[in-house]
């Protein structure tokens, strides 16, 4: 799918541009993308990212100085184990929203940064590595209604500017960011191409592995591990596919699968959408 860069229209102000964050990978403002009724998303309101562990006292300014509300955490117990808490920011709340099991992010992280290549081999070759991205994606999708209705509800009451993440930035943040566009009515192109951002080389994950042997590295073994921490249009359209499927589409997963009456979808929208 080819890539679109939306044009922000003169009157309004620029996305925040992202700066190269020593600790935070994956920071974008997602303001400027296009609604099918010919509005953008207003630029300083909703923010993506990857994790805040690691957030330098810089990195901390900067995202301070955006004027956050709320910060929304995807993560699960396990990945806060890894990586740590997110850092603190001042006058900014925090809501953490799991939407993984932690005793699957336990089994995700143990096999990234410690298994072997026959396992490796076994459980992601031969297609199984994208299939299981696929079918996390569907999953989520249909079992993490009550929580995507939580952060859109919260979006269009009190909790913008906002700021959205995950481990990587990609896959949990990517989810919550896609239903919220979706919600505001922003093209699916443009979500997508939006999406595709983390595959840039300063935003990509840095995968860890538990040994700094070579054979821990290897090609092969990175080549097995790729599909995990790329991100791949056809991931996001199993996930439209599984609206479109499950509900009939946008607006059936919105009012039926996250409860969104037509009120709290036109506020969202006038706190977000210019004109």
């Amino acid at each position: 799918m080819t890539q679109q860069i939306p044009q922000t229209p003169p009157d309004a102000p620029e996305p925040t541009p992202a700066p190269e964050l020593s600790g935070v990978r994956n920071f974008r403002d997602v303001g400027g993308l296009s609604t099918t009724d010919g509005r953008r998303v207003r630029p300083g309101r909703l923010f993506r990212s990857g994790h805040l562990a690691h957030a330098t006292e810089t990195d901390a300014e900067f995202l301070e100085s955006l004027g956050l509300h709320t910060v929304f955490d995807f993560r699960n117990g396990a990945d806060q184990a890894l990586e740590g808490p997110d850092v603190e920011l001042a006058g900014v709340r925090n809501v953490n929203i799991p939407l993984s099991d932690p005793a699957d992010g336990k089994e995700f992280w143990a096999m990234v940064r410690d298994g072997e290549l026959d396992r490796l081999r076994a459980v992601l070759g031969d297609g199984k590595a994208a299939a299981r991205m696929r079918d996390s994606y569907r999953t989520i999708i249909l079992t993490r209604t009550a929580e995507h209705g939580r952060v859109v509800h919260a979006l269009a009451g009190d909790s913008v500017p906002a700021l959205m993440h995950c481990a990587a930035g990609k896959d949990r943040a990517g989810l919550s960011i896609a239903v919220t566009l979706l919600a505001l009515g922003v093209e699916r192109d443009a979500i997508v191409a939006d999406y595709l951002e983390s595959n840039a080389p300063h935003n990509r994950y840095r995968v860890r592995r538990g040994s700094d042997a070579p054979e821990a590295r290897s090609p092969e073994v990175m080549e097995l591990l790729a599909p995990l921490f790329e991100a791949r249009a056809e991931y996001l359209l199993t996930a439209f596919d599984t609206i479109d499927g499950r509900w009939g589409g946008v607006d059936g997963y919105l009012a039926e699968g996250l409860g969104l009456a037509p009120a709290t979808l036109e506020r969202l929208r006038e706190r977000l959408l210019t004109g």
